[in-house]
């Protein structure tokens, strides 16, 4: 496969964030880069508005390394932030916003942020009061001067909705009029010092702890995977890109974002996703290519105005997409299944292009990219195994991650400076990747990783629960069910299961929540020599309790014909 970051971005010293929304702005120019609630930004905008918000950023203090966190939904203000927040060489902090207030305050002290750039309200969230609510010291405070001992490292709170300050919490607009001061030569001079191998991202994501993992990126990373996406994906600058993944992961920044400015594209945005509002929009907006998870692309194809809809410019969706039966599309002719990644490699780490054969598409999870090493190890060991011999994956390379945020680089990576996935696979003959499942614990629901062990901790002291045990069933379209197997001290003894979720409600973001929390008797959990629960059996006895009460999660029945 040709290198397709060198075909189209030649010059790898421009592999910085802040110099590739230079670059794209002056391909792009005043083509659309941005469509959100019926205005428009063109790429020279994007990229002004950026450089303007930089500089009132540089004069509020933000230098290079210092951790920015980012509390916004799919907006435009979101991707203006952003690209400042580069153009200092802060290190971007997404947040994500389906986080409790305790998984955000995770998120903003280990990630050491300094500056939050928050939306006030989104749905029931209201961001910025629930802030202050937590932190009083930080409506006690002046701007730019919190002291809160639960968030140390954090001085400086900006709401982009906010007309005039509350408490320490000040406008967005009063951070960019304090840019005046600060000329273009010296924001110019501060984005010269950004290598491509410093610290872009830190992207928390669930890993085999309780808490989730900062998995830090360098700049080329993010750069790498824009233009690869592009150029994999078969974009031009007549598509219209609809997108319901989120920034705050990597999948939303590379593939969705990163992929639309690399070809010149138009990024269509809604704030939240609704799959009656999003049919009328890739109707009324015309669009050719359509990015969200397997649940949405089934809540899409099964709302009723899918069928009144006229979705006939839809061209880059998967064959197998639900919502492809409604377009409808005769052919299977693109599709990106044929690829592997992880956050870890901030996406793809293989590939082929989604217009190469079905049967390759189908059939293997592609080729090693350029740049990326690939291997399978033996899982204990960590030996070499021959070709078409199954495994561990094993993978290096340009993209890889930095490593964790605060781990000592040797718990990331092995002896020989190998990142070890914990997924399973093999090489063929061709040299493309088979992916033949995980071989960790981490469950995945909905396009996102969660971790058994976050959920299980919130019940070590549950009264009349003895041991808790969350596990993954697959399911066509969110991956993954989580199924919460309670083990009572006595029979009859476990909690009610309306109780157990509504408590863990209150502590875990919504997409962590068990589909089904069911009572299974001690004798049903059997344990390895090293008294770790043996997975294997315990999801076949829960696959085996679905089907013979003909459960439903999600719109699909267990068992069901």
């Amino acid at each position: 496969m040709d290198d397709v970051v060198l075909a189209l971005q030649p010059d790898p010293a421009r592999y910085t964030w802040p110099r590739f929304l230079e670059d794209v702005a002056m391909r792009y120019g005043d083509r659309v880069a941005i469509r959100y609630e019926g205005r428009d930004w063109t790429y020279r905008e994007v990229h002004a508005l950026a450089r303007e918000f930089a500089k009132g950023l540089v004069a509020c203090g933000v230098v290079k390394g210092a951790r920015l966190g980012l509390l916004c939904e799919n907006r435009p203000e979101w991707i203006v932030a952003a690209f400042a927040a580069s153009w200092t060489g802060a290190v971007l902090v997404p947040v994500n916003t389906f986080a409790t207030s305790g998984e955000r305050d995770f998120i903003l002290r280990h990630g050491d942020v300094s500056l939050l750039l928050a939306q006030e309200v989104l749905l029931k969230h209201r961001f910025v009061d629930d802030l202050v609510a937590d932190h009083p010291t930080i409506a006690a405070a002046r701007p730019g001067h919190i002291h809160c001992e639960a968030l140390p490292q954090l001085r400086r709170v900006a709401c982009f909705d906010l007309a005039e300050a509350r408490g320490a919490v000040e406008p967005a607009a009063a951070i960019v009029a304090a840019g005046e001061s600060v000329s273009d030569t010296l924001l110019d001079a501060i984005a010269d010092e950004i290598s491509p191998v410093d610290h872009a991202l830190v992207i928390y994501t669930s890993g085999t702890t309780a808490q989730p993992k900062g998995v830090i990126h360098r700049h080329r990373a993010v750069v790498i995977q824009a233009w690869r996406f592009a150029e994999l994906m078969r974009l031009s600058p007549e598509d219209r890109v609809f997108t319901a993944q989120p920034f705050f992961w990597t999948a939303g920044i590379s593939m969705s974002l990163g992929a639309t400015f690399a070809a010149g594209a138009m990024l269509v945005l809604e704030e939240r996703f609704d799959a009656g509002s999003a049919l009328e929009t890739i109707e009324r907006e015309r669009v050719t290519t359509v990015h969200a998870w397997p649940h949405q692309e089934k809540s899409l194809a099964e709302h009723p105005d899918a069928l009144r809809r006229d979705l006939g410019s839809v061209r880059h969706v998967e064959f197998a997409n639900p919502l492809a039966r409604k377009i409808p599309l005769q052919e299977d002719t693109w599709g990106m299944y044929g690829s592997y990644g992880l956050t870890e490699t901030f996406t793809l780490a293989t590939a082929l292009p989604a217009d190469a054969a079905p049967a390759l598409r189908h059939g293997t999870h592609g080729e090693v990219l350029p740049g990326n090493e690939l291997r399978i190890v033996e899982p204990d060991s960590g030996a070499p195994l021959p070709q078409g011999e199954r495994g561990e994956i094993a993978l290096k390379g340009r993209t890889m991650m930095a490593g964790y945020a605060k781990v000592a680089p040797e718990a990331a990576f092995d002896g020989d400076g190998w990142f070890r996935t914990r997924d399973g696979g093999y090489l063929d003959a061709e040299g493309r990747l088979h992916w033949t499942g995980r071989l960790s614990h981490l469950i995945k629901t909905g396009g996102a990783n969660v971790s058994p062990l976050e959920i299980e901790s919130h019940l070590v002291d549950e009264p009349g629960v003895k041991a808790a045990h969350a596990v993954g069933i697959e399911h066509p379209t969110l991956g993954e069910a989580i199924v919460l197997c309670l083990v009572p001290t006595a029979e009859g003894a476990a909690p009610d299961a309306d109780a157990v979720r509504a408590k863990l409600r209150e502590r875990l973001a919504s997409y962590k929540l068990p589909r089904v929390v069911m009572e299974i008797p001690p004798d049903v959990v059997a344990y390895t020599g090293s008294q770790k629960v043996q997975l294997d059996p315990l999801r076949a006895y829960v696959q085996a309790r679905l089907e013979e009460n003909r459960v439903e999660i999600a719109g699909f029945v267990y068992g069901g014909s």
